[in-house]
């Protein structure tokens, strides 16, 4: 079990000092062990992580999500009969069907979270670990670290498995289903991605690129970096000064910084705005047309869900529910708050909003399960007049409204919302005498100042 520090913000030299990204807290990081990792006194958010043998546990598992991708794209994934014929899919059907059809943007958005940036990914996991191993530096290594960061929230293979899981519930009652090597290859990748996701240590990858350089001299602990001029970078943690008058960037890894996101609130408004007008067209428009000799029916997300209730399968009509309605529209809601109390600073409790910020930030991707129960039913239910089923405006609807909704929450500042909270400055305040709490199996361990 990963071990917790709270950080110390007394300021000492041979320790790396931090800014959170969250509540712009400038700390100091204690010594760390493997398998610890250090928040923010403040906020809790984590500001580094140490793993143990970071770079062959990555490699490791790298290497075993690569084969384990390529083996679900070389095999049949899934096998649908009905009335005496049988449709057998691979994993790229999905998208290849859509493709050919008149939703190619929604087939290309498949292609990116399922399958290349997966692959980019992994990829760049392997080369850069690969070359620290052999004591090398790997090309383009800071480009790479750099990307990494960028492209992890768009991968979705475990809210793909969800909507695989739920696209058999729905058509258990109209056929017989079986599944191939794919199918258990893929569940070993959303496995070893999640995996993957935890074992990477950033720290020490930034470290063995580029020794990291020390923090301006004027830098405080306890303070907050906006009240100091400074910034942290969000890609290599670097404390940096930060000039108004012109572009700042990292002076280790080169990613642009920003004091505050610029326009943060009126960006994440726009783009909700944007997210509700698509969303009316979402729930009333059909988001698929099931075919057969007997009738044509089309379902709306919430015609979806009633049908299910209708079959018995409440437990996968709550999924559909509160993937397709609840958790979008309490997400417009969430971030709408937030960026109210934003622009209406009152010292009420600033850790509330930043744990909904964070619960929104969070679950926003896994609305994209009824976009590929779609996208999967498309693909398998393919029998000719027998039956077949085809996707609907309604879901290029609702993707958009997925999409913007996590770009407007990457877009909001969180920041701001210690901004917003008016609090006096923490060099006097309790938070700066705080001395490294180590927690060990979860127990708090008192060390000592």
């Amino acid at each position: 079990m990963t071990s917790e520090r709270t950080i110390t913000t007394l300021s000492e030299p041979s320790q790396p000092l931090r800014v959170c990204h969250e509540c712009d807290l400038v700390s100091t990081v204690p010594p760390l062990a493997c398998s610890e990792s250090a928040r923010c006194p403040r906020c809790q958010h984590e500001l580094m992580v140490r793993k143990r043998a970071p770079a062959q546990q990555a490699l490791a598992l790298a290497i075993a999500a690569v084969v384990a991708l390529v083996t679900s794209l070389a095999f049949p994934f899934i096998s649908f009969s009905a009335r005496g014929l049988e449709r057998a899919i691979s994993l790229t059907d999905a998208m290849a069907t859509l493709s050919t059809g008149n939703y190619i943007m929604l087939a290309v958005v498949l292609w990116m979270v399922l399958l290349l940036l997966p692959m980019l990914y992994l990829g760049m996991v392997i080369v850069i670990h690969t070359a620290f191993l052999l004591g090398r530096r790997p090309p383009r290594g800071m480009l790479m670290l750099r990307t990494l960061r960028h492209i992890e929230h768009w991968m979705m293979a475990d809210v793909f498995l969800i909507g695989v899981l739920v696209s058999l519930v729905k058509i258990l009652s109209l056929a017989s289903i079986g599944f191939g090597v794919s199918f258990w290859s893929f569940c070993l990748f959303v496995v070893l991605m999640l995996l993957i996701s935890r074992s990477v240590d950033r720290d020490w990858l930034w470290n063995v690129m580029a020794p990291e350089p020390a923090p301006p001299a004027h830098a405080r602990t306890g303070r907050t970096a906006q009240s100091q001029k400074l910034v942290g970078c969000p890609v290599c943690s670097t404390v940096n000064d930060y000039y108004h008058h012109k572009a700042c960037y990292c002076r280790r890894c080169g990613e642009k910084l920003h004091m505050r996101h610029r326009h943060s609130v009126q960006k994440t408004l726009a783009l909700l705005l944007v997210s509700v007008i698509l969303y009316i067209p979402a729930m009333i428009l059909p988001i698929m047309t099931v075919s057969s000799l007997n009738d044509t029916t089309t379902q709306t997300v919430i015609g979806g869900v009633l049908l299910l209730i209708n079959h018995g399968d409440y437990p996968i009509a709550a999924i559909i529910f509160l993937a397709s309605v609840v958790i979008p529209v309490a997400k417009l809601m969430a971030l709408f708050w937030l960026c109210l109390k934003v622009g209406r600073p009152q010292p009420w409790r600033p850790e509330v909003r930043m744990t909904l910020y964070r619960i929104t930030e969070f679950i926003g991707r896994w609305s994209m399960i009824d976009v590929f129960v779609v996208a999967l039913l498309a693909a398998l239910v393919q029998l000719g007049v027998l039956m077949h089923v085809s996707a609907e405006p309604g879901i290029i609807a609702f993707g958009g409204v997925v999409i913007l909704t996590m770009i407007a929450a990457m877009s909001f500042d969180p920041r701001l919302i210690w901004d917003a909270a008016d609090h006096p400055d923490l060099e006097n305040n309790d938070i700066s005498t705080l001395s490294p709490q180590p927690v060990v199996a979860g127990k708090a361990q008192d060390t000592g100042p």
